[in-house]
């Protein structure tokens, strides 16, 4: 399945898009998603290749991160995230969209169904945080620290050790037991380093993302939601745990367990079940 990459501009500057499956534009109604942090929407390129078997797909770089160019905001909320959402849905001549939403995008999403409802058909959530008034506070001050470039290139291993170490802890900052990952299988150095490249592209304004979710306030605004939403995460996802207050928060929503993207026969299996919601009556 081929996938397309292609730039669309907006206020901020031009927003980098990977699409799919261009040949069912008209036939079904697109799907937008909304990649996590701290990479970008390379990915989702497994997932968008399988649903734009049946589905156009669009999938941007969230500003601030991947090839896309920063919000304009110092500091911005999931609602200014969701607003340039609907802008480059309005770039692209698209009325309505299917939206998914992983981690940081889960919340971006949200904002978008409850501010933009004529925009939004069906909601995926693929893992969201729901995290205490505590954790959200520890979060914002140690999760994603404000990085610049530096001279003696100190980013470079930050960054890679950001990224692998999101792999063994979660959260990542929290280097004991307690907090270890039970993954069974570890991303090898090319996988981490498709991560790395895409942070380093982001490198002074991935945090801003991130924090954004963070502030947000899920447990007022979830119940807000009026589209039929599906909730899933995969047994490995740490934001697993999220799932069950976040289902019984939203009126019209259902919940399930996502097969694992890092093998084949899971990565088909979780697209099919997203695709049969989004096809469901």
């Amino acid at each position: 399945m081929r996938i397309d990459r292609s730039f669309v501009r907006i206020n901020e500057g031009q927003v980098h898009i990977r699409s799919g499956g261009l040949e069912f534009k008209e036939k079904k109604i697109p799907i937008y998603m909304i990649h996590a942090s701290p990479s970008s929407s390379i990915n989702l390129v497994p997932l968008i290749k399988e649903l734009a078997q049946t589905n156009y797909i669009i999938a941007p770089d969230t500003l601030g991160f991947g090839d896309s160019p920063p919000p304009t905001q110092e500091i911005p909320n999931a609602e200014d995230y969701a607003e340039s959402v609907v802008r480059v849905l309005d770039a692209l001549n698209i009325e309505k969209c299917h939206f998914y939403g992983s981690h940081t995008g889960a919340h971006i999403a949200c904002e978008v169904a409850i501010n933009y409802p004529d925009r939004v058909e069906k909601l995926v959530f693929d893992g969201i945080g729901m995290f205490s008034e505590d954790d959200k506070k520890d979060f914002l001050e140690n999760y994603a620290p404000e990085i610049r470039p530096d001279e003696f290139g100190q980013h470079l291993i930050w960054a890679w050790n950001f990224v692998r170490d999101q792999v063994l802890h979660f959260p990542y900052f929290r280097r004991t037991p307690e907090f270890r990952r039970n993954n069974e299988t570890m991303p090898n150095a090319e996988e981490i380093q498709v991560v790395v490249l895409e942070v380093l592209k982001g490198l002074t304004t991935y945090h801003k993302g991130y924090r954004a979710a963070f502030r947000h306030p899920d447990r007022d605004r979830l119940p807000l939601i009026k589209q039929k939403t599906f909730l899933g995460a995969s047994d490995d996802d740490p934001l697993k745990a999220g799932i069950n207050d976040a289902a019984s928060l939203i009126p019209n929503s259902s919940k399930g367990v996502f097969p694992s993207e890092r093998t084949v026969d899971g990565l088909k299996k979780k697209a099919k079940r997203i695709d049969s919601f989004y096809s469901e009556a």
